[in-house]
């Protein structure tokens, strides 16, 4: 898959896949994105409830919510299990372009990103004491999560026009399953479709406002039974 590095609104730099038509990030800015998105509206919000948690990522991508996550877990000494998915891993080579050590990143954190990106895969990793990452070399649709396990769900897959497969009801039902009680799922989209989803599923779900270039973002929390 051909890929070329764009660079977006924020300085940051994303992919884009010609063939697809398609951006990894928002182009108002990939770094804005999953801060506003991952960080603020899901990762923070889940450490106001807990410290010890477990995080399923749809889509590894470029690593960048992985290494937005990283230094939250040290910093607040959260224990964080982090599993991602990625059938199609990027080159060492695209990586390195990417040059998030000097865009958006503190410099301390290069060599950690490059660590995430070279971890081998389908096995558990301790990064540090407080961050354990899995690589899961598989779809959405191949995994066979653990029930009632997640605290925490980034949907980060590709937009519904572009991969409708993994906007199903049946991967929403499958998530629903995998998330513990009171757990919650974020992403970027806010579609009426798949809000719908979401709900059938048996999430509840919150509008909230979205990044920048966004009016809203989306986020499901299973109800505490």
């Amino acid at each position: 898959m051909h890929l070329e590095i764009r660079q977006t609104k924020d300085g940051s730099n994303t992919l884009y896949v010609p063939e697809l038509n398609e951006h990894y990030h928002s182009v108002h800015g990939a770094l804005q994105e999953s801060q506003h998105v991952f960080i603020k509206h899901g990762l923070e919000h889940v450490l106001n409830l807990r410290k010890d948690i477990k995080i399923l990522e749809v889509g590894f991508g470029t690593g960048l919510n992985a290494i937005l996550t990283y230094p939250i877990s040290l910093a607040q000494k959260a224990f964080i299990q982090y599993d991602t998915l990625e059938k199609f891993p990027l080159e060492m080579k695209v990586v390195e372009q990417l040059q998030f050590d000097k865009v958006i990143l503190n410099p301390e954190l290069h060599d950690a990103f490059l660590e995430l990106h070279k971890a081998p895969w389908n096995e558990p990793v301790d990064v540090i004491p407080y961050f354990t990452l899995q690589k899961i070399h598989e779809t959405l649709e191949e995994f066979v999560p653990p029930r009632a396990y997640y605290d925490l769900i980034y949907f980060d897959a590709f937009a519904p026009e572009k991969q409708p497969e993994l906007w199903s009801d049946k991967m929403f039902d499958k998530l629903f399953q995998a998330t513990r009680p009171g757990g919650v799922l974020v992403t970027y989209c806010a579609k009426g479709s798949f809000k719908r989803s979401l709900k059938a599923a048996g999430y509840e779900v919150e509008a909230l406002p979205g990044p920048p270039g966004k009016r809203e973002m989306t986020r499901g929390i299973k109800p505490v039974e």
